[in-house]
């Protein structure tokens, strides 16, 4: 019988369980930003990625965590699209969740991702692996964060670029093509939404500018 020389590497954890890791460590307390990335370890700054994004699902925009959450992704995204390894500045590292913050959040986050690992496999590779789409892939997530960083008082004006920042991660954890793809749809689908803003915006102020003349 033939004993190959290496073994095979297991399949990484799923998404769900080594979430569930930093929740069952740190859920009743204050974290830093430093202390989830130090417990998540292997694939730290890409589910980091997705863990900020979860809290803007809701189409109700969050005050006060959009901009500090969108800050840290998009400077990760930054480093991906330049195909260099993600950091963040030490003064973000500290940025601190609040006591029972993973708590709450997990009490939606872990149906979304069980939910999404029903679906999520290797499939369409290429979309992931070839080097140069993966940095286009994070182009598009530094994008979605940027949309992130403005504290809009719209309903969905959070919720498109953090579906999209959420697709893209975990496309990219899984090496799942089909969720990136759905990841561009969903963010034409939010430019169309900011399209439709500006335009329904302009009209309201031409009508209301007439009325007030008369």
């Amino acid at each position: 019988m033939k004993i190959p020389l290496i073994a095979a590497l297991p399949p990484p954890p799923k998404l769900s369980v080594e979430l569930a890791r930093l929740r069952d460590q740190a859920a009743e307390r204050a974290v830093t930003l430093r202390e989830v990335i130090y417990i998540l370890q292997g694939r730290a700054y890409l589910l980091l990625v997705l863990l900020l994004a979860l809290p803007f699902l809701t189409p109700i925009p969050l005050p006060g965590l959009s901009t500090p959450f969108g800050l840290a992704i998009l400077l990760i995204a930054l480093r991906l699209s330049f195909g260099q390894r993600p950091w963040l500045p030490m003064k973000l590292q500290r940025k601190e969740l609040p006591a029972g913050f993973l708590r709450k959040l997990f009490a939606v986050a872990e149906r979304v991702l069980r939910f999404f690992e029903k679906f999520l496999r290797p499939r369409l590779t290429f979309i992931t692996d070839t080097p140069l789409l993966a940095q286009l892939h994070a182009v598009l997530m530094l994008v979605a964060a940027l949309v992130l960083l403005l504290p809009l008082p719209i309903p969905f004006t959070n919720s498109f670029p953090a579906w999209t920042i959420l697709l893209l991660a975990a496309g990219l954890l899984e090496r799942d093509g089909l969720f990136i793809l759905a990841g561009y749809v969903v963010f034409a689908a939010g430019v169309l939404y900011f399209i439709f803003l500006g335009e329904a915006t302009a009209t309201l102020l031409h009508e209301l500018v007439r009325w007030l003349k008369g």
